[in-house]
């Protein structure tokens, strides 16, 4: 199942304004190491990334950066497995941009901090756990899948009518046995009773 490791919103400049991360898929004693590395790719990865542009980074073919630098300079960070896709990655980023933009003014980006962040924008995790499901983010995703699911009943479905056309049909020469072979019956019983007439 695809997985969201960390939702981080930074300046241009790479500087964490929000973070929140589950690192609950990794072993304990590595997770400060984990959260070490995220950070410094965040970093890196919005800082080689210039305004108004996205960026897609692959990091040893099993984890993705999903990186958007806007033009006001407020920068976004998705970090998922392999499997999450693309474009609901960057749905949520335009997400979460948006809401704390609204939240947070510029005037106010040289203040935060994650730590002080956490407490005033719980949203983010919350965000966090709720977008585990790329359907919840993209409702792109969500109607291809419920399209998937008629798909098979359809399927299923036709595939039963064709078993009962099966049967039917199996039914329809075994009556046509059974009418051949009444008659037969109708023809020896009339046949037998002609002699026994009086």
């Amino acid at each position: 199942m695809p997985k969201v490791f960390s939702l981080a919103i930074s300046d241009s400049t790479g500087r964490l304004l929000a973070a929140e991360h589950d690192l609950t898929s990794f072993n304990y004693f590595q997770r400060g190491s984990v959260q070490e590395f995220l950070g410094f790719f965040i970093k890196t990865a919005v800082e080689r990334t210039q305004r108004g542009q996205r960026q897609k980074i692959e990091e040893q073919n099993m984890y993705v950066g999903h990186v958007y630098v806007r033009s006001d300079g407020l920068a976004g960070v998705i970090v998922t497995d392999i499997e999450y896709p693309t474009r609901s990655a960057f749905t949520i980023v335009n997400k979460v941009l948006e809401e704390f933009s609204t939240r947070f003014p510029s005037s106010q980006w040289g203040t935060l901090n994650p730590a002080s962040t956490g407490t005033q924008y719980p949203e983010l995790k919350a965000q966090l756990t709720k977008f585990q499901d790329p359907h919840a983010a993209d409702p792109l995703l969500r109607v291809q899948r419920d399209l998937d699911e008629t798909k098979i009943v359809l399927h299923k479905t036709m595939e039963s009518l064709l078993n009962r056309g099966e049967v039917l049909d199996d039914l329809v020469q075994r009556s046509d046995q059974l009418s051949s072979q009444s008659k037969m019956f109708y023809k020896t019983a009339k046949s037998t009773n002609s002699c026994c007439t009086y």
